[in-house]
């Protein structure tokens, strides 16, 4: 039989979590998070893990399975995701993912782009030149190198600024000439649904969502891991910023605007990534799950 695999994305706080639930007690499957800050066990309230009765209505995956202090690659994710996906599909010929990291998700659909090997050195001289010259300074040698990928990179993560730059570096081409090659095929067909709203709506629920986490005790869980905050894994929105405010830079009122102006940006750059993606069929977040249902059965069965 042949063999699905239903992907939810759009902004945070869309509602991707409670369709993804909606979908696997319909079709009777299982759920694979994409969202690459849900994976990390100390980072529960921030990351807007689904609550404990949601886990229990389907079985989910990738969800709080790795500690910060763990390097946990998108490759990493790849290899891991396809094996899980294979176990499922012995089983089921559906299967979900959801989640708002856009790389993560084309990991599974499509495959990573395949770079050369560079010194390692040219790495380790980046990570030093951040943590001396601030990410200002790599932001700015990355837009002169490839401003292609600088347009579309998410330019606030370190750790894509020193990916793209130590393959700048070390092969003298632009990191996006090695992008969108063709790739293996996968053994399963993608079904991709996106949930959208107007912008004043989105950030209407992000402004409510960052309430809740901090009615709920985020600021306890961000002073918990303010010891590591050097770790790429806390370089994360909602964090970074209570960070500041324990270091003595901002106040509380100060750094929670932060938070919710930082994951408005962060929104908007999930949907110009998203929607970049020609394939994905758009329903407005109060659609009735109903529909989508209907919809994927009519993809499925055509």
């Amino acid at each position: 039989m042949p063999k699905y695999l239903i992907t939810i994305s759009g902004p945070t706080a869309i509602g991707k979590t409670a369709l993804s639930i909606e979908l696997a007690r319909h079709f009777q499957t299982e759920i694979l998070s994409a969202d690459s800050r849900q994976f990390f066990q100390e980072l529960k309230i921030g990351t807007a893990v689904p609550e404990p009765e949601e886990l229990d209505a389907a079985p989910h995956h990738f969800i709080q399975h790795i500690s910060i202090t763990e390097n946990y690659s998108v490759g990493d994710f790849e290899r891991d995701a396809i094996r899980k996906l294979e176990e499922i599909y012995q089983q089921q010929d559906i299967a979900i993912m959801v989640g708002g990291s856009g790389l993560y998700l084309k990991a599974i659909t499509e495959g990573l782009d395949d770079f050369p090997e560079v010194d390692p050195a040219i790495r380790l001289k980046l990570k030093q030149q951040l943590e001396e010259e601030g990410i200002d300074r790599l932001q700015k040698e990355l837009f002169v190198l490839d401003p292609d990928y600088y347009r579309t990179a998410d330019v606030q993560n370190p750790h894509r600024l020193i990916r793209a730059l130590e393959i700048c570096i070390g092969t003298g081409k632009t990191f996006s000439s090695f992008l969108n090659k063709p790739k293996k095929p996968r053994d399963f067909t993608v079904i991709p649904v996106g949930l959208t709203a107007e912008r004043e709506v989105i950030y209407e629920r992000i402004n409510r969502r960052v309430d809740l986490m901090m009615e709920k005790g985020l600021l306890e869980e961000a002073r918990k891991v303010y010891p590591q905050r050097q770790l790429n894994a806390l370089n994360t929105v909602g964090y970074k910023e209570l960070f500041e405010y324990f270091g003595g830079k901002w106040d509380l009122d100060t750094a929670v605007s932060e938070i919710k102006k930082n994951t408005r940006r962060f929104a908007k750059r999930q949907l110009t990534w998203f929607r970049k993606d020609e394939r994905i069929n758009w329903f407005d977040y109060q659609e009735d799950p109903k529909r989508i249902i209907d919809f994927i059965e009519s993809r499925i069965s055509s």
